[in-house]
């Protein structure tokens, strides 16, 4: 007998089930279990709740931490902050992640473009009225050349480092800034008042529920980064795994999060694109066990169900 008549043989004995027969209700036992599982969910949420933590928004960020959003703005409005060189989905500065010939951004193209330095700091301070000082200092900025704003902003980002905050204002000490310190000093302003929050997520839609242009804003400051490591979020800390505070999350990332805190990963600038290549080739290897010839015949090399399922084999070999 060869062996694939053996394995249908095999297989046809134990197709029919010839052991004993016990009476079960199977709607009764889930209709306990829901009520149960009902009721541990009813008192576990009157018990702990829910996070309700309050949103980091443009507004508190300027009031918290004026020197890191006046740095930001800087840098978002000569175009050398993260958002300002990412490249698609929001503009051209790059050609975005890639594997060798494979580049979804770059094919996808800029469907959410965004201009750093007009969304960010231009676009919003043209639309505060009344402030001729602060128009006069725009028109002076957009009508110099390149060379000259570069200049300014570079200078400006030096001064900055050493910077003090008093009473919601920044003082930067030094000279050569052109018309920037007008411009910053009102974008400030602006900023803490809860207007450019308005002015980021204004749109033609009816609701405002496009929040990427306040978020891009935010992320490239040090105000969600410095949220995250506080609240144990970031992914050194595996935070990407929990809600905020101590709530339990989403268990089933750490496959994902490891790979982050090990190189190559966790020093590639194309590290999202490397880690889902990797995550795809093995969710592919886990749909496809069945078909590769060694791995799919582990559990008849290994028989542990025939110890978990003891009784019954116990009762065909008797």
């Amino acid at each position: 007998m060869t062996r694939r008549e053996r394995r249908a043989a095999e297989e046809a004995r134990y197709r029919e089930w010839q052991g004993g027969y016990r009476s079960y209700d199977i709607v009764k036992e889930g209709a306990i279990a829901l009520g149960v599982v009902t009721a541990l969910c009813l008192l576990l949420a009157i018990l702990f709740s829910s996070p309700d933590v309050a949103p980091s928004t443009v507004r508190s960020w300027a009031r918290t931490d004026p020197v890191d959003f006046v740095t930001t703005a800087t840098t978002e409005l000569d175009g050398s902050s993260g958002a300002g060189g990412y490249g698609p989905p929001y503009n051209h500065a790059s050609d975005g992640q890639h594997i060798a010939f494979l580049r979804p951004q770059k094919w996808l193209g800029v469907s959410h473009p965004v201009n750093t330095a007009q969304d960010f700091v231009l676009a919003p301070l043209r639309a505060i009225p009344g402030q001729p000082a602060l128009q006069s200092a725009l028109r002076t900025y957009e009508a110099a050349p390149a060379k000259q704003q570069s200049a300014w902003t570079t200078a400006y980002e030096k001064g900055l480092g050493k910077a003090t905050a008093a009473g919601g204002s920044v003082t930067v000490p030094g000279s050569g800034y052109g018309p920037l310190p007008v411009m910053m000093s009102d974008l400030l302003s602006f900023a803490q008042s809860g207007g450019l929050d308005g002015t980021l997520l204004s749109n033609r839609q009816f609701f405002a529920t496009d929040y990427t242009k306040p978020l891009l804003f935010m992320a490239d400051g040090g105000v969600l980064a410095s949220r995250a490591q506080a609240e144990h979020l970031q992914g050194t800390q595996w935070g990407m795994m929990n809600e905020t505070g101590s709530y339990p999350g989403q268990v089933w990332l750490w496959l994902y999060t490891f790979w982050y805190q090990i190189k190559p990963f966790s020093t590639s600038s194309n590290a999202d694109i490397l880690v889902m290549a990797i995550m795809g080739a093995l969710s592919l290897a886990l749909v496809l066990i069945p078909f590769i010839p060694g791995v799919r015949d582990i559990p008849r090399r290994i028989p542990l169900y025939r110890l978990i399922w003891r009784e019954h084999y116990r009762g065909l070999s008797g």
